[in-house]
């Protein structure tokens, strides 16, 4: 298959820093002028045959890493903007689009931002009273700005990754058996004594500055308090390098930064418990078996799924993957994708999806093979899960969790062996939202596309009840 022109600057400017070599040094190692090189780094030019071969071959970079990944996740975001009937008028082509992400991202970041802003004013405004300060709807909220930094640096933060695996390895972790090292750890380097208690409320965590006590919930499981033992090693020994991560991400709120901390903490935590060339080598060797690999590192399968999908380290890539959190009402409460299926930012996700379906079979994993509008054909897992803990009037929110690949790396997965993924007929239609969906036969619609023109025939009906035109 041939390579268009691939315009990668940024990849190619981290493979060179994680090597730790000057833009000289680093084009003496490809072969080419340092003029070149800095051509290709700010997207001036795009790069050769001759430079990705030389980059494979030299740096162990796989050429398929290279030209995918956050160019699909912000073609995405952009291409579900510009459907908005906003922009009716102007349709713009695939080649349009990967123009300005791939020359232009900081644009493509901008327009997006904007088009947010817009929706947020739009859908709030028109259930409030005009009385209410207007220009404070069109903010991101914090949230929303944490959400989109991990999103857009494809779920992996290179610097808290590596220090928690350093670390990993000093304390002896990644087998399983971590409660008593994280303890140790805790109580000799820092004076923490860490104790199991019956904690008010929903409390899984509590820590005291003042008498270094570390208070873990006694109900919630081992998985948990060894996650809740971990998140406290990342405020204590990762401090410094969270701070300076989440204060140089340019959030526009002071609230986002903290949440920016929590998220960078629970990064560091689950890589200090998952450490990543040790969790990448058994993930191989257990062709990602969610329930074997949360036996032997002793995890729960939402922190399996989710390390699976974190596993973007230039060089050592894992199989990319897409991951979900979705609730019973259909949010998505977390969400990342290193495949090429990207989720909506607004509105619910496809019900055709079996996602959905995880809550009528709690226990069990969902398989389902899956093919979006684009042609692109998944292999899609989910399951349910029950957080919280505390006994029979404690609250235990369930939620389901979404896991998959583009069908080319199903044989990495157990839950492919006995499906037969040659056969189309076999795949069911799915989508990413109603809302930018352009399918014209689907039964489970729940609203018309933006862009779409209805026909209505009031003689004939079928469940749905107009035709896209």
């Amino acid at each position: 298959m041939a390579i268009g022109k691939l315009y990668i600057g940024r990849k190619v400017r981290e493979v060179r820093e994680v090597a730790r070599a000057t833009q000289a040094q680093f084009a003496e190692r490809l072969g080419i002028s340092t003029s070149y090189l800095n051509q290709i780094e700010n997207n001036q030019r795009p790069v050769s045959a001759a430079v990705l071969l030389a980059l494979a071959e030299k740096f162990g970079v796989g050429i398929t890493e290279l030209s995918s990944g956050e160019g699909d996740r912000l073609l995405s975001a952009l291409s579900e903007a510009l459907s908005d009937p906003l922009f009716e008028g102007y349709s713009a082509n695939l080649q349009d689009l990967k123009l300005v992400t791939q020359n232009a991202p900081g644009l493509a970041h901008a327009l997006i931002a904007a088009h947010q802003a817009y929706r947020r004013s739009s859908e709030q405004l028109a259930s409030m009273d005009d009385r209410l300060d207007r220009a404070a709807l069109t903010e991101a909220t914090p949230y929303d700005e944490v959400r989109d930094y991990f999103h857009f640096v494809d779920n992996y933060i290179h610097e808290l990754d590596v220090m928690a695996e350093r670390l990993a390895g000093e304390m002896g972790l990644g087998g399983g058996d971590n409660h008593a090292a994280l303890q140790h750890f805790l109580l000799h380097r820092f004076g923490v004594r860490v104790e199991k208690t019956a904690l008010k409320g929903e409390l899984i965590r509590s820590f005291d500055p003042v008498t270094r006590r570390l208070s873990l919930n006694a109900y919630a499981t081992p998985a948990t308090r060894d996650f809740q033992m971990a998140q406290q090693v990342a405020q204590l020994h990762a401090a410094s390098a969270i701070d300076e991560i989440a204060r140089g991400a340019g959030f526009r709120a002071a609230e986002a930064v903290e949440i920016c901390r929590i998220g960078l903490q629970n990064y560091f935590a689950g890589a200090l418990l998952l450490p990543y060339e040790t969790f990448l080598k058994r993930a191989r060797e257990l062709r990602h078996d969610l329930d074997l690999l949360a036996a032997h590192f002793g995890a729960s399968l939402e922190q399996i799924c989710h390390r699976l999908s974190t596993l973007q380290r230039p060089g050592q890539k894992g199989i990319p993957i897409f991951f979900a959190r979705v609730d019973r009402a259909g949010n998505i409460t977390k969400r990342h994708s290193a495949a090429k299926l990207q989720f909506a930012r607004f509105g619910a996700a496809c019900p055709l999806w079996n996602v959905h379906q995880a809550f009528e079979m709690p226990g069990r994993i969902i398989r389902q093979l899956a093919e979006t509008p684009d042609g692109v054909r998944y292999l899609c897992l989910a399951t349910q899960i029950t957080k919280g803990s505390g006994g029979y009037r404690a609250v235990q929110p369930r939620y389901a969790l979404a896991l998959g690949c583009e069908i080319s790396y199903a044989d990495s997965f157990v839950y492919a062996d006995d499906l037969d993924l040659t056969n189309r007929s076999a795949f069911d239609p799915i989508g990413i939202s109603c809302r930018i969906c352009e399918r014209h036969n689907c039964a489970q619609r729940a609203m018309p596309p933006l862009k779409s023109r209805l026909s209505v025939d009031h003689d004939n009906r079928s469940i749905i009840p107009y035709r896209l035109v």
